[in-house]
């Protein structure tokens, strides 16, 4: 995904139902739409035609991309879990136009719940980039 100029997340608004389907295709890595139905949609009491309405929605917004395989599509992730989330971030805190600092500051207040290994990796990457700005 490359980021627009203007500074505004690509990230399209999602709903429940399409978070979801993301969710579980970063799971499961490549899903039909049966397969989809099966593991979603029947425990929500929804027919195999939202799903697959669903996943073409998820694919023309270009979050899944599609590989016909037979007589049926198989979706995959258009974009990574870890992409998808930087963008939505990304998104908000271009919105918010405010002190950059304070706003990651806040995101970190926010996430109280951190084990040691989350912090150990978040530690680890603050390191990284610091020394890849060190060396620019």
């Amino acid at each position: 995904m490359t980021r627009p100029r203007s500074g505004a997340s690509l990230i399209p608004v999602l709903g429940d139902l399409e978070v979801a389907m993301l969710e579980h295709v970063w799971a499961v890595g490549e899903v039909t739409a049966k397969g989809a139905h099966a593991a979603l949609g029947v425990s929500r009491g929804i027919s195999l035609n939202t799903v697959q309405s669903t996943l073409e929605r998820l694919n023309r917004k270009q979050l899944l991309q599609r590989n016909k395989f037979g007589h049926a599509y198989r979706y995959s992730a258009g974009v990574s879990r870890e992409q998808f989330i930087a963008e939505v971030i990304t998104g908000v805190l271009g919105r918010l136009r405010g002190d950059t600092t304070a706003s990651v500051m806040a995101f970190i207040d926010s996430v109280d719940d951190l084990d040691a290994a989350a912090l150990d990796r978040l530690e680890a990457e603050l390191r990284r980039r610091r020394e890849e700005q060190s060396r620019s």
